[in-house]
């Protein structure tokens, strides 16, 4: 009889180690999530939980549970509240002339 397969939920936030590990994380979710906003504000949720919540509510001036909010999966925040996030974690948001 085989026995049940236990598996843990992923957490990004838990692989963000270092500076380079956030770096080519948002570059990556930003190539990938492009036409995506929910995924686009995860993924800044991920690099925030891994920096640290708290941190991030003193720099941003909003509160930490908005920001967990705002953050999450069905958040939907303001386009100041992210740009606010970004420039907070020391992130950019590029544009670039769409190819083709």
């Amino acid at each position: 009889m085989a026995g049940k397969l236990k598996l843990k939920k992923w957490d990004s936030a838990a692989h963000l180690r270092t500076e380079a590990d956030i770096a080519r994380y948002w570059d990556a979710c930003l190539e990938e999530g492009r036409d995506d906003p929910a995924f686009i504000t995860t993924a800044l949720g991920n690099i925030a939980r891994a920096r640290g919540m708290s941190q991030l509510a003193r720099k941003t001036g909003l509160s930490r549970e908005g920001l967990y909010k705002a953050l999450s999966p069905g958040g939907n925040p303001e386009f100041g509240t992210v740009m606010k996030v970004i420039r907070a974690l020391g992130l950019e948001l590029r544009g670039a002339a769409a190819k083709g």
